[in-house]
C-alpha cells in the first residue's frame, strides 16, 4: 500500500486578502513559516517517508523544504502539480474581477466545472495533468509513504479525482493552509482516510 499525506502550502499575504493567487509566486509569510513547521512536526510523528513531491511555486517548495528537513530528503518540484492558471484574473479579489468578468466570476462560483477563465486554464485541464502526476508518484512508491504539497485548487481536484467525484462538487470541499489529508493506495485504487485536518496548526 502507498500511503501519500496531501497538504497545502502555508499561508501568504495574497491568501489574507483572497486575491487569486495560481501562478504569481508569492511567498509564504510568517505566519505560513509557522504553519509550515507545526505540519512538519504532524508529519515527523508519523514515520518515515520516502519522497516528498511539491508544486514548483516557491510557497509550495519551501513549505517542501521546511517538511523535508525532517527526513534528510532532497525536494522534487513536479511542474504538473503547479496551481491553476488565473489568467487574467491573477492577482485580483474577486470584487475586482467581478467589475470586468461578472458572468465568467458567476459560473466559477455556480458551476465551476463550466468555468472559462479568461486566458486561463479550466478545471478540466488542472484534472488533466495533476492525475497523472499523482499516477506517476503512486507507480513509484509501492508500499512506500509520500508527501505532496500542492495548492488549494489542485488538493481539491486531487481529492475529487481519488473519490471518483465530478468537478461540479470542487467548492464542496475545503483546503485550508498546511492541512493535513491522508490517501491510501492500494489495488489500482484510492481511499481517503482523512481530509483537511488542522489541529495541529496553531
Amino acid at each position: 500500500m502507498t500511503r501519500i499525506i496531501l497538504t497545502r502550502h502555508g499561508q501568504t499575504d495574497w491568501n489574507r486578502y483572497e486575491r487569486f493567487r495560481g501562478r504569481a509566486d508569492i511567498p509564504l509569510n510568517e505566519t505560513g513559516i509557522v504553519q509550515a513547521e507545526a505540519v512538519q512536526r504532524r508529519i515527523k510523528s508519523g514515520g518515515q517517508l520516502a519522497a516528498i513531491y511539491t508544486s514548483p511555486m516557491s510557497r509550495s517548495v519551501k513549505t517542501a523544504e521546511i517538511i523535508a528537513a525532517a527526513f534528510d530528503l532532497v525536494v522534487q518540484p513536479v511542474d504538473a502539480l503547479n496551481d491553476i492558471h488565473y489568467g487574467e484574473w491573477q492577482g485580483l479579489t474577486a470584487d475586482e474581477v467581478r467589475r470586468h468578468w461578472s458572468d465568467a466570476l458567476d459560473t466559477w462560483y455556480r458551476a465551476p466545472h463550466l468555468a472559462r477563465i479568461p486566458g486561463g486554464e479550466t478545471l478540466h485541464n488542472v484534472l488533466a495533468r495533476t492525475a497523472n502526476a499523482l499516477c506517476d508518484i503512486t507507480q513509484k512508491h509501492p508500499s512506500e509513504d509520500v508527501v505532496i504539497v500542492g495548492h488549494d485548487c489542485v488538493n481539491r481536484i486531487l481529492l475529487l479525482f481519488m473519490l471518483g467525484l465530478p468537478l461540479s462538487r470542487y467548492w464542496h470541499l475545503v483546503q485550508g493552509n498546511c492541512a493535513i489529508n491522508i490517501i491510501h493506495f492500494e489495488n489500482n485504487d484510492f481511499t481517503v482516510v482523512l481530509m483537511n485536518e488542522t489541529s495541529h496548526l496553531p
